[in-house]
């Protein structure tokens, strides 16, 4: 810059130095080119398969609890938030499954999530938050997801949540026995096809 410059100048350098073959043979690639998406397989059945992951710094609570563990169901998209401490051993939270390093991003997403009903909740809070969270997990697994093209809930039980405010005004209809079990496999059925659809369009994304 000292003795030439224009503008674009650090565009057109970068444009000249792809296209010289002396610079493509002998310059090296510090960065690994990008492969393709390799995605996890679609789960079998109900919490068959779960993610999971920490929302850790937060305000200590009442009971001494800093950190949320999420749990995630990778069919259903249910999820459970546990209060813990952020020095809780290993043992103390007793994993019953191996560690496997393998990730869809679903708990990061869950996370986010989670973060902004905090963050929305804070405010209205003024006693012990570990009193709240399960309304939190309430409203989370009462929410359209995406992937699913319904509710949580409704994937995970068949059948849509009737919330306390509303119980004078839903009549819906008891079903017991095989056709329980019929709705609740053509539930998961359409999980399986939409997480499908869903996997496509991200495998699009990425690739």
């Amino acid at each position: 810059k000292q003795h030439f410059w224009w503008s674009g100048m650090k565009r057109d350098v970068a444009m000249f130095v792809s296209k010289c073959l002396i610079c493509q043979q002998v310059k090296i690639e510090h960065q690994r080119a990008s492969g393709l998406l390799q995605q996890l397989d679609i789960p079998v059945w109900k919490w068959d398969e779960i993610s999971m992951d920490f929302v850790t710094g937060l305000p200590r609570t009442q009971r001494r609890h800093d950190t949320i563990w999420v749990v995630v169901d990778r069919l259903t998209k249910s999820a459970h938030f546990f209060p813990i401490r952020k020095d809780y051993s290993v043992s103390r939270l007793k994993f019953s499954t191996a560690f496997h390093p393998q990730t869809d991003g679903q708990s990061e997403r869950t996370i986010q999530t989670l973060e902004d009903m905090l963050r929305s909740c804070a405010l209205e809070w003024t006693g012990n938050s570990d009193d709240y969270i399960c309304l939190v997990e309430f409203a989370y697994s009462n929410s359209w997801h995406a992937s699913i093209k319904c509710a949580p809930f409704e994937m995970l039980y068949g059948m849509k949540c009737c919330a306390p405010i509303c119980w004078d005004q839903i009549e819906e209809r008891v079903i017991e026995g095989p056709e329980m079990i019929e709705v609740t496999n053509a539930k998961v059925d359409v999980a399986k096809e939409k997480l499908k659809e869903a996997r496509t369009r991200q495998k699009s994304y990425a690739d």
